[in-house]
């Protein structure tokens, strides 16, 4: 009787996981960036922590998609693996890194289920440690060409003015940086809106793991090689996912039949 009623309950929690995931809302692929644009984020030298370094990032020469580069040095030897991540507000004028609020999610995905990074239309669109993998040692340079951040200023996925927040496990903010725009971009570049607002739907193809052409995914470098990091750039809206009236149904029985078997096995 208990292990049929523990079947029962391990098959209930099963349905909710399966549809919870299948909600997740997928960030659409940019392709109409501005050629040219240019963003900088430094994180500043401060007393608390020895963190410092900068994110460069920047239009994709077709506009597809962002290039971006990582410099981030001075992690602590405890307290990893390490998180960085767009935050949807910028730095306040105290410098306090809880003011940015939580991370960039114009497609409001959510923090759970965790992100899948081979499937990075479903994560959120500024958990870039999450796309491209945490910092496992206490320095990181990495290079590589994100797909769903926008510098245009009309998507939602845009993020020149926010900022970038480096993370202990925890979620302690340890250090966070404003970006401010190197070069706006020529608008002259941007695509007509069609009926699909110029922003074409995600493929589900990752960008190329290459890093010759700056596409590589983020690891931790490991030790403490670069004292001032910086990273140097190469030289020259879809509505969030609702549950259907399907879903809720199937949600709502999957939660009654936990509900019956964790009943039963008080009996």
């Amino acid at each position: 009787m208990l292990a049929s009623i523990v079947a029962t309950f391990l098959a209930a929690a099963a349905i909710v996981s399966a549809q919870t995931s299948s909600l997740v809302a997928s960030a659409p692929v940019v392709t109409n960036n501005p050629i040219g644009a240019n963003y900088n984020a430094n994180l500043p030298v401060q007393t608390k922590n020895a963190v410092r370094g900068s994110v460069v990032a920047q239009s994709n020469p077709d506009g597809k998609g962002v290039l971006v580069n990582v410099a981030i040095a001075g992690l602590p030897l405890e307290g990893g693996p390490f998180m960085y991540h767009i935050h949807e507000k910028p730095v306040p004028t105290d410098g306090n890194c809880t003011g940015t609020g939580a991370h960039l999610d114009p497609y409001k995905r959510g923090e759970v289920p965790a992100c899948d990074s081979t499937k990075k239309e479903t994560c959120q669109v500024g958990d870039l440690s999450g796309k491209w993998g945490n910092i496992t040692a206490q320095s990181l340079s990495a290079s590589y060409v994100d797909e769903y951040i926008s510098t245009n200023p009309a998507d939602p996925a845009y993020f020149g003015k926010l900022s970038i927040v480096v993370h202990s496990s925890n979620k302690t903010r340890l250090s966070c940086g404003n970006f401010t725009t190197i070069q706006a971009g020529d608008v002259s570049t941007l695509k007509p809106a069609g009926p699909s607002s110029g922003y074409a739907l995600p493929t589900g193809a990752s960008p190329t793991n290459n890093t010759l052409s700056l596409s590589a995914t983020a690891t931790g470098t490991g030790g403490e090689s670069a004292q001032n990091p910086t990273a140097t750039p190469p030289a020259p809206n879809a509505p969030s996912a609702q549950p259907s009236s399907g879903a809720q149904k199937v949600l709502a029985g999957a939660g009654a039949l936990m509900g019956a078997a964790a009943f039963a096995m008080l009996l």
